[in-house]
């Protein structure tokens, strides 16, 4: 296992996390004032490294940090699965939702929704923000029997949320094999596989007919240029709900919201983190 050890303040972190997740990233671990990232030795590669410091570049850019420092080590071997299972314990995302990964023997109320996700390599396990907000932005705007486009899955914890809180389909997309396969593999734990179709590729994979609820938590650099593919694939009176977003994104997100004719409805934010809701009109 290849640790990077990352030199970051809270908000640094905050970020990172979500971009460095896209890279293969297995684990992560906040100590002090560092991130420790964990990836597999045989993904590691110089290409890879560099992918890491121009991310990490490409956040602190607009900021006056300067850029932290990145040390690299090898770890000698360990059962880190078993490691960093012991870390992921139940978590009530909303009074009515709960994540919990398979190891756990997780006991619901009567009014409680389970959603069993088992992370791997995708991004998605209800312990970010992003997710947290996107999940409680979903209680409210989901409606029985509504379509759902999920664009960006991850381990495809939205989509399924989506069908477990009602939805009669969801298709969910995402560019990445691991995200895929993560994605198919949660659903059938949840027993959703018959409702929901996974895609692997971008939103052009989706197909072009319009949903009640399209959901994308991805960085605003993603969103931005796939906003008019998403819109086309919204109902008149759908709503498009937006998260992986920091509070610095929130008025260059609202104007390319505007520019597409969506108007801002609601707005969640916990910590530095938002999410929008949007619907067509003003």
């Amino acid at each position: 296992m290849i640790e990077i050890a990352i030199a970051a303040t809270e908000e640094l972190r905050n970020q990172l996390i979500a971009l460095l997740g896209q890279l293969g990233v297995e684990g992560f671990w906040e100590d002090d004032d560092l991130l420790k990232c964990y990836v597999p030795e045989q993904r590691w590669s110089a290409t890879l490294q560099e992918e890491f410091r121009a991310t990490v570049a490409m956040i602190v850019r607009s900021s006056e940090q300067t850029v932290p420092d990145m040390r690299v080590r090898s770890l000698p071997d360990r059962n880190w699965n078993e490691e960093w299972e012991k870390t992921i314990q139940p978590l009530h995302v909303t009074p009515r939702i709960v994540i919990s990964p398979s190891w756990h023997d997780y006991q619901p109320s009567a009014d409680e929704i389970v959603l069993t996700i088992d992370p791997k390599m995708s991004f998605g396990t209800g312990y970010h923000e992003s997710t947290r907000l996107m999940l409680r932005l979903m209680e409210q705007y989901l409606h029985q029997g509504c379509t759902v486009l999920d664009v960006g899955t991850g381990t495809g914890v939205l989509a399924i949320a989506a069908l477990r809180l009602g939805a009669a389909s969801a298709i969910a997309v995402d560019i990445d094999e691991w995200s895929y396969a993560n994605a198919m593999e949660n659903a059938h734990r949840n027993g959703v596989n018959d409702r929901l179709t996974l895609l692997h590729g971008d939103i052009t994979a989706a197909p072009a007919i319009p949903h009640d609820l399209v959901l994308a938590n991805i960085q605003r650099s993603v969103l931005i240029p796939i906003l008019p593919a998403m819109c086309s694939r919204l109902k008149t009176d759908g709503t498009l709900l937006l998260s992986g977003l920091l509070s610095v994104d929130r008025e260059p997100m609202i104007g390319a919201l505007q520019a597409a004719g969506l108007a801002l409805r609601e707005e969640a934010q916990e910590h530095e983190w938002i999410a929008l809701a949007a619907k067509r009109g003003t």
